[in-house]
């Protein structure tokens, strides 16, 4: 029987393997009910190729692709996918499902539609009749180049995994809650969809063709009445928009980008049992979603956020719902040597259906094409506009040395982790990086990054470590800055080093145009504009950072600071508490939630969290509780303030926390004593001099000499 499109034998290709089809027919039964269903769908006869033959695959002397070749020339394919089929050494496997996959996507249609309604289909239908364990699910996706959508025919209850039965004893039982008479239906209508969208490309729903009828019969009425009706519809909707304009554009503000052009990159899969490769999968991940973030004119969530659904059993909805995105990509990773495999899957959440995904197969050095064509991919599905600027920062190849590049995969992998050992690994590939390409400018970011954390972090000495991060940034500069990571990296060395304000203030915003999408920029980018006192604009890109990494501890403490800033005390022990959710020791979050507390009015809970944040130190916690018995939080300050001055002397104490301690505790010349000292020490803390903490100093001629030797502005009390 012929196929109702011209040029193909049949309408529909059914695969399966011979082993489920010998216990009970299940197989031949879903045949003969398919027939039956699609009898009463179409009005026109369907051809269905179903191979009886109890062999499983066609003998030595036959040609199997000759064989195969007309039965395959079909619209719809559809596998029966069970814990059998995804065998890589089966017949069915090999010359039917990968042939299949192969022959669609070379013919006039395509193996992807566009269907009626606007929505993209697979010419590959599966109906799957047993979970499947997750190494045949990787299998199949990475055949299909995108997620596994079926229609399921499965019966689950308690240790039961078997195909759903016409006529089950117990259907109630099943947990699964399907029926196969509707799953059938499912199926019939899927084809229906699919031959629609076939024989009609790019023909709009008949659900709208109405409306053009309806449209053309009201030609014929007096042009008067028209012309009546349409002056009364304006006139309601001139009245309707004053009265709910201003909600919808608040909404639409709020909702736009996350209904429209929004999408969130999920871990890639390590499919290498090589566990060093880890670093590679996280450095690929990176830079794709760097190229992405480049687009303006798309919402895309930080790396933070979305890593932090790496193993979790949420669906793909559930977590596009948490994440305020339209769309994912995901996909899978398998690096040996020079080659490189990697799948990529753009994912409609709303409808579960693939918008677009590709195989890549290329040597390590093709890496920079494929960022480039993936991000033009997730451009282009989800109909954003590119910037002539924008293509060009997409394109840009930042070193041709691959040694030099997978030792920059490297370093970055080990920087994620703030702490000496790491940062001191993270260093030596970033050194390795800069040997091995002297032009390459992300790793002498790299190393200025390093070496400002060890500052920031007290591992290192300001006059050891301000050089070195200043030299390694300046060459940075001169080679590439078109580099947002070396903007923002020099943004923070102006700031906090430098005290340079407005120098601060141009990477910053530099960074931001280089990457618009860049959560970290607009997060730091935030605390400048705090401490030279804007707090509307600070609160504004705080937020903007917020949206783009919702799950990142660092920008839920930076949030934190930033209430406080604003004197909403309440809220920024809410997100401190958040940021310690999510990263239980955080520096920021951890030393700033006490203070928080108690600027709150909250004193008996700031000295309790005090308390258990010294457990492990006795001769703390007994200054504390010996000055809170004699004077109450003024008095349990002085006493840890002084314990610290003292043992200054003999261990690395900060001077700015000393000098903070002293303030919580009224004592205002100690307060300012200290100060000097941190600003001799070029503390990288001494630009928050606008915090609540110090309020108590404001008056104060010695403060404000110190704050305009910073070129600080101060606000008297």
């Amino acid at each position: 029987m012929a196929s109702i499109i011209n040029g193909f034998t049949y309408d529909i290709f059914i695969s399966y393997r011979q082993k489920d089809n010998k216990y009970d027919g299940w197989v031949t039964q879903f045949v003969d009910n398919l027939k039956r269903e699609l009898e009463a769908t179409f009005k026109e006869d369907i051809s269905i190729y179903f191979d009886e033959n109890p062999h499983d695959g066609l003998l030595e002397t036959h040609n199997v692709d000759k064989s195969l070749e007309g039965k395959l020339e079909c619209l719809i394919f559809i596998p029966v996918i069970s814990q059998t089929y995804c065998d890589p050494k089966s017949f069915a496997w090999q010359n039917e499902f990968c042939a299949f996959n192969k022959m669609a996507k070379e013919d006039q249609f395509g193996r992807d539609i566009r269907l009626n309604g606007g929505n993209v289909a697979s010419r590959i239908l599966p109906v799957k009749i047993n979970d499947l364990d997750p190494e045949d699910k990787t299998l199949l996706e990475d055949e299909l180049g995108g997620v596994l959508r079926c229609i399921e025919f499965i019966y689950k209850s308690s240790g039961v995994n078997r195909p759903l039965r016409a006529n089950e004893d117990h259907p109630q039982d099943n947990l699964n809650k399907t029926y196969y008479r509707d799953q059938i239906n499912k199926v019939a209508n899927a084809v229906k969809e699919i031959i629609k969208g076939l024989k009609y490309p790019g023909e709009k729903d008949q659900t709208e063709r109405p409306k053009v009828v309806e449209t053309k019969s009201r030609r014929q009425k007096s042009p008067w009445n028209k012309i009546a009706m349409l002056v009364s519809i304006l006139i309601v909707m001139l009245i309707a928009g004053l009265l709910i304009l201003p909600s919808v554009i608040r909404k639409f503000k709020v909702d736009a980008s996350v209904i429209d052009k929004s999408v969130a990159v999920l871990t890639f899969k390590n499919l290498s049992d090589d566990v060093e490769q880890e670093y590679f999968r996280y450095g690929l991940e990176e830079e794709i979603l760097d190229r992405i973030c480049r687009i303006s004119d798309l919402k895309v969530i930080s790396h933070t956020s979305s890593e932090r659904y790496k193993d979790t059993s949420l669906s793909l909805k559930e977590i596009a719902a948490e994440l305020g995105v339209s769309a994912i990509l995901e996909g899978t990773v398998l690096k040996m040597g020079n080659n490189v495999r990697i799948t990529a899957k753009l994912i409609n959440v709303k409808t579960n259906a693939y918008l677009w995904s590709k195989i890549f197969d290329e040597d390590f050095s093709d890496i920079f094409s494929i960022y480039r064509d993936v991000a033009k991919a997730v451009a282009k599905e989800l109909r954003v506009t590119i910037t002539r600027k924008e293509r060009r920062l997409i394109a840009r190849v930042p070193t041709t040395d691959m040694a030099a590049y997978d030792a920059y995969f490297k370093g970055k992998y080990y920087l994620r982790n703030l702490n000496g050992k790491d940062l001191e690994i993270a260093i030596q590939f970033f050194e390795l990086a800069k040997k091995k390409d002297p032009e390459f400018a992300l790793a002498y970011a790299g190393i200025s990054l390093v070496w400002a954390c060890r500052q920031q972090i007290s591992i290192s000495r300001p006059e050891e470590a301000a050089p070195k991060t200043e030299a390694a940034i300046s060459r940075a500069l001169e080679l590439d800055s078109a580099q947002s990571d070396v903007q923002i990296t020099l943004a923070g060395i102006k700031v906090w080093t430098r005290w340079d304000w407005k120098g601060g203030e141009a990477s910053f915003r530099k960074a931001i145009e280089l990457n618009p999408n860049y959560a970290l920029a607009y997060n730091a980018y935030s605390h400048l504009l705090n401490i030279l006192g804007r707090p509307d604009e600070a609160m504004n890109h705080i937020e903007i950072a917020l949206q783009l990494d919702p799950l990142n501890p660092q920008i839920k403490a930076f949030y934190g600071v930033d209430l406080m800033f604003v004197h909403r005390y309440d809220d920024a022990v809410k997100a401190f508490q958040e940021a310690l959710v999510l990263s239980p020791a955080h520096a920021v979050a951890f030393g700033k939630i006490v203070e928080a507390l108690y600027w709150a009015g909250r004193v008996d809970e700031a000295i309790e969290l005090l308390r258990i944040h010294q457990k492990d130190k006795p001769e703390y916690l007994k200054a504390i509780d010996e000055g809170y018995a004699e004077a109450g939080w003024t008095g349990a300050m002085k006493k840890l303030a002084d314990l610290r001055a003292e043992k200054s002397k003999t261990i690395k104490i900060g001077s700015l926390l000393i000098s903070n301690t002293y303030a919580l505790a009224g004592d205002v010349d100690n307060a300012i004593y200290w100060l000097e000292k941190a600003f001799e020490g070029h503390s990288p803390g001494l630009p928050y001099l606008l915090m609540p903490t110090y309020d108590i100093l404001r008056n104060d001629p010695r403060f404000q000499d110190l704050c305009r030797r910073m070129n600080l502005p101060y606000k008297l009390n």
